[in-house]
């Protein structure tokens, strides 16, 4: 794959991830915002120090341009990652086409990139959480990000070393399992997050969870598909070309 294909693919990777992006826009404010308002009402309301002025920024314009920026912003980025990471899998894992292909890198980047540092550190709303120990949640929650890349790789390199001797089905049932096993071994053995406050209303910290997922999932999910079509047509363009029109231009001229 030469450079001119990689920038290729890179750009439609950030395109794609810029229109997966307004799709977890717009779930995160149907969904997402109004159990960030009820966390932000329950601070508030448990708030014992006098009001410090005028905020810098309105709650309305973080719930709209703020949060739409933020998205877009993360979309484009992770977009254009995981068109790399597409560039490099590309053959490597299987005989899959592009379309195949994006669809298993967006999944197994949501899986390592999300889920599993979620299972571990669940994403918590305004008012949870100390903000004395803001600074070491966030480095164990990139640690996890790490360990759960790096053990997704090396459970993708087991699995091509035990295809050849035991199959394709089994040597990827034990690359998942070891996958498995050494993320339980890491969640084990690091911290816990901080504690859920009392008197947190807990229908509030699950929606705003699930909402944290929702939002994770759609867009991988919107980038995946898009990703796929648009790598398909640049680099399997006979593969997109309609039927009639393939064997049109094979046809010889009478």
């Amino acid at each position: 794959m030469n450079s001119a294909i990689v920038r290729a693919l890179l750009v439609r990777g950030m395109l794609a991830g810029l229109c997966a992006g307004v799709l977890a826009f717009v779930f995160a404010y149907l969904v997402g915002e109004g159990p960030v308002d009820a966390a932000i009402a329950f601070e508030e309301a448990g708030s014992h120090h006098a009001d410090g002025g005028e905020e810098l920024v309105s709650r309305s314009m973080q719930s709209t341009a703020g949060l739409a920026t933020g998205v877009l912003v993360f979309g484009v980025a992770v977009g254009g990652i995981a068109a790399l990471a597409f560039c490099f899998a590309l053959g490597r894992i299987g005989r899959f086409g592009a379309r195949a292909t994006a669809a298993l890198t967006a999944l197994a980047a949501f899986l390592t990139v999300c889920l599993v540092p979620t299972l571990k550190y669940p994403a918590n709303p305004p008012a949870v959480g100390d903000p004395a120990t803001l600074d070491q949640r966030t480095a164990l929650y990139f640690l996890m990000i790490a360990l759960s890349v790096l053990l997704g790789i090396a459970a993708v390199l087991l699995g091509r070393r035990l295809g050849p001797k035991w199959g394709n089905w089994n040597a990827s049932t034990a690359a998942g399992l070891a996958f498995v096993a050494a993320v339980t071994v890491a969640m084990v053995f690091l911290p816990s997050g901080d504690k859920v406050p009392e008197g947190f209303p807990a229908t509030d910290l699950w929606e705003f969870r699930i909402a944290s997922l929702g939002i994770q999932a759609l867009l991988w999910a919107g980038f995946g598909l898009l990703f796929g079509y648009l790598a398909e047509r640049l680099l399997e363009p006979r593969a997109t070309a309609p039927a009639g029109r393939g064997a049109e231009l094979s046809a010889p001229a009478a």
